[in-house]
Parts: C-alpha cells; sequence; structure tokens
C-alpha cells in the first residue's frame, strides 16, 4: 500500500498532471464566467429585442400536459430553444477565448522558434584605414626606422 501512494504522490508531482489540474481549474471559473457574461447581459439584452422577460422561458410545447385536477398524468413535451439558444451562444463564446488564446501562444512560439533560428550577427570587420591614415602609417614607419 505504501509503494501504491509513493507512486501516486510521484504522479501528481509530475509537471504536466499539475498544469493540467490548473487549466481544468481555471477552465471551470472561466466557465462560470461566461455562463453569467451570457445568462446575465447577453440573453437579457436578446430578451428585450424580442420582446420577451426571459429567454430560457422561450419555448414550443408540443404537448399540454395531461392533469387529473391537480394530479399531472403526462408530462408536457417542450422544446426549449430559449434554453439552447443560451447554450449557444456560451459555446460561441467559450471557442472564441481559447481561439484566441490558442492563436496567440501559436504566435508567441512562432517568434522564439524564428529567433532560435535567426544566425548570430556577423561581428562587423574594422573598416579599411583611408588614405590618410595609410599615408601617415607608412611615414610612421619610415621615421622608426631611421
Amino acid at each position: 500500500m505504501k509503494k501504491f501512494f509513493e507512486e501516486f504522490k510521484a504522479f501528481i508531482q509530475r509537471g504536466n498532471v499539475l498544469d493540467m489540474a490548473v487549466g481544468v481549474i481555471i477552465a471551470t471559473a472561466f466557465g462560470k464566467i461566461t455562463s453569467s457574461l451570457v445568462n446575465d447581459i447577453f440573453l437579457p439584452f436578446i430578451s428585450w429585442l424580442i420582446g420577451t422577460q426571459d429567454m430560457s422561458a422561450l419555448n414550443v410545447t408540443i404537448r399540454e400536459a395531461v392533469m387529473d385536477g391537480e394530479t399531472v398524468v403526462k408530462e408536457a413535451i417542450v422544446l426549449g430553444f430559449g434554453t439552447f439558444v443560451g447554450a449557444i451562444i456560451d459555446f460561441i463564446l467559450i471557442a472564441l477565448v481559447v481561439f484566441c488564446i490558442v492563436k496567440a501562444f501559436n504566435k508567441a512560439r512562432e517568434a522564439a522558434e524564428k529567433k532560435k533560428e535567426e544566425p548570430a550577427p556577423e561581428p562587423e570587420a574594422e573598416p579599411e584605414p583611408s588614405n590618410e591614415e595609410k599615408l601617415l602609417t607608412e611615414i610612421r614607419d619610415l621615421l622608426k626606422n631611421k
């Protein structure tokens, strides 16, 4: 049993498992943010445009509920397309953000790879001395030799 826990500990401490756990936690939090954005901002706005109070109330009843007094004999069959529209908007927002993150990550990775591939700049050769410098060097050498 001790070996099992040691293996489990080694598994948990590996970098990619921790990265994945952090990703799941952040994704869960991000999912809550986008759900709130959709349910509390977008859907009320769309409901206002359509003229209803609540998008989730936009339903198509296929079969009415069969009642026997206060007791429901058969449940109503309802297509809840308002809720479906909310789920679609939620998905599109999440997909858009994930796309932007992946695009930025790929761009950064390409820039890093391009930087690695670029050869180091060659050191600039010293410029050739001008004619005046050459002449002065010759005069100096002649004076040294005398």
